[in-house]
């Protein structure tokens, strides 16, 4: 099941155990559940730490397989074959059952163990993930850490594509997917901090009033994708009091796939490179703040002040806008009524969900079509609804869409409508914009792929937005606010690319740094007079 390299990794990480480790494996005598006991072989073949134990009980998913450690008490399963994305996330739950300590605070793990259900039972997590979604190990791996560390937890992954007729009995359309005791808990990406605030409701106002505390920044960063961490790193080089507050660290590059444009570094993905850059931020002195959304920008003349949603402020003598973009929406009728319910925005994410199903793709441009083609292997048939005349997309990927045998293209159309029957979706309405007639497509699966958004809508009113949103900048990446600065895909800066962002982000530190030394060159004249 693992090649030879792979497994010599694997042998170098178990070598860290320090408890033994029983699996406990649920078999049908199906060929997953052959594949699934190739796997464990390969892991007990690597560490005489490890012991499997086959059973075939009926009561539990078949093919699954628990992981324990004699003498404590965890609930802990994966169901179906954790390869891919996922795999890391085998290796880290064998490391932390087998007592190897998380890379959390002290404080994340004492919240983790006091949790309790309301009515003080066990907290029974389910997470649905699919092989290729890169969002899901962030909700497969907090929940596994909260399985191992509270025996009041109990956690199963389930690899959606394996159980199918459960993902369709269960109405799960995207991925992650969290159930909490039988009841859908949350979807989407997630991490401890982001499940912890969910289960503890008092979490949010405690947080507020420590940030209320926090003396000025120098420098502070909103925004924790490539820009924002370029900033801090830069600032903070400079010895400057840094924050960055953010909702989440990394942004939008979470979510993308394959990134082989970085210079210096051939091919990588969006999760590995957001761990990097937070690893590299953390090597510095920087008050990182998550779970955050600034809600305000204003000013009274020595200090710039943030106003977040939860009520606190943070003050700064300088502030970089770097709250990059988000998913552009269609606006139209049963789109929010069906989000996660058929209506999708990530393909690699969500796709395997849809396999053997109707689904279309709204967009022409790379996105879209590349988007087509991935889905194209998977589903039964891709239609490919384009506003504009033409495909936007680069000629090879249209070459390629155009090969496939089970890919529709429909241009000149608008969607008008997502039709559902009133627990998914069932189909959309588009009007042909040369005749104006309504056609309705029958399917299951919608994946919007029409571009981004900057997130500035909390801007208004304090900096300069170009017509499209976008917060105007100068060469130095200066915004009409003294002592404000803008990075990355929130601005009018063309071209967004990563590369880019963290280019302007350092640069806009830098600017933030020589408008600091400037502030300080007049008020020290003041006191010499």
């Amino acid at each position: 099941m693992l090649d030879q390299d792979l497994k010599e990794q694997l042998k170098g990480y178990l070598e860290r155990l320090t408890r033994p480790l029983e699996i406990v494996a649920n078999t049908d005598g199906s060929e997953g559940s052959r594949d699934m006991l190739a796997l464990l072989a390969d892991i007990t073949d690597v560490s005489n730490q490890i012991t499997v134990r086959e059973t075939q009980d009926a009561a539990i998913r078949a093919p699954s397989f628990a992981i324990g450690s004699p003498g404590e008490q965890i609930s802990l399963r994966f169901a179906g074959l954790p390869l891919g994305h996922e795999f890391t996330s085998l290796v880290l739950a064998l490391l932390q059952a087998g007592g190897y300590p998380p890379k959390v605070s002290a404080d994340t793990i004492d919240a983790i163990k006091s949790l309790r259900g309301s009515d003080g039972g066990p907290l029974k997590f389910e997470s649905f993930f699919s092989l290729s979604c890169q969002n899901c190990p962030d909700v497969v791996q907090a929940l596994n850490l909260m399985a191992v560390l509270n025996p009041n937890i109990e956690h199963v992954a389930i690899e959606g594509s394996a159980f199918q007729a459960e993902v369709d009995a269960r109405q799960v359309m995207s991925v992650p997917c969290i159930f909490l005791n039988g009841e859908v808990f949350a979807a989407g990406r997630m991490g401890v901090d982001e499940i912890l605030a969910k289960l503890d409701t008092g979490a949010a106002a405690r947080e507020a009033e420590k940030l209320k505390e926090k003396a000025p920044y120098d420098v502070l960063i909103v925004g924790g994708g490539p820009a924002g961490a370029a900033a801090a790193i830069y600032a903070a080089r400079k010895g400057i009091r840094t924050g960055v507050v953010a909702e989440r660290f990394g942004g939008q590059v979470v979510d993308t796939m394959g990134i082989e444009n970085l210079i210096s570094i051939p091919e990588t993905e969006g999760p590995k490179l957001v761990a990097a850059m937070e690893n590299h931020v953390g090597h510095y002195e920087v008050d990182i703040m998550k779970l955050q959304r600034a809600d305000q920008l204003t000013s009274d003349g020595d200090m710039v002040n943030v106003v977040l949603a939860s009520g606190a402020t943070l003050k700064s003598k300088t502030v970089i806008l770097a709250t990059g973009a988000r998913w552009r929406q269609m606006n139209v009728p049963g789109e929010d009524q069906y989000r996660n319910k058929g209506v999708a925005y990530c393909p690699h994410c969500d796709g395997p969900l849809f396999k053997g199903k109707r689904v279309a793709v709204i967009g022409g441009g790379n996105s879209g079509v590349e988007a087509a083609i991935d889905l194209a292997g998977i589903v039964s048939h891709v239609t490919l609804i384009e506003f504009d005349g033409q495909l936007r997309a680069d000629a090879v990927l249209q070459r390629k869409l155009n090969s496939l045998p089970n890919v529709r293209v429909i241009t000149s159309a608008q969607t008008t409508e997502v039709l559902g029957d009133g627990s998914k979706v069932n189909g959309l309405n588009y009007k042909d914009r040369g005749t104006g007639d309504i056609h309705t497509v029958e399917l299951e699966g919608i994946f919007v792929q029409i571009g981004l958004l900057p997130n500035s809508d909390f801007l208004k009113g304090s900096v300069d937005l170009s017509p499209r949103g976008e917060v105007i900048v100068d060469a130095r990446g200066a915004t009409s606010m003294a002592g404000v600065f803008a990075a990355g895909d929130v601005t009018t800066t063309p071209y967004k690319q990563i590369i880019i962002a963290m280019g302007e982000g350092s640069k806009a530190a830098l600017s933030a740094f020589d408008h600091l030394i400037r502030m300080a060159v007049p008020e020290a004249a003041r006191k010499a007079a």
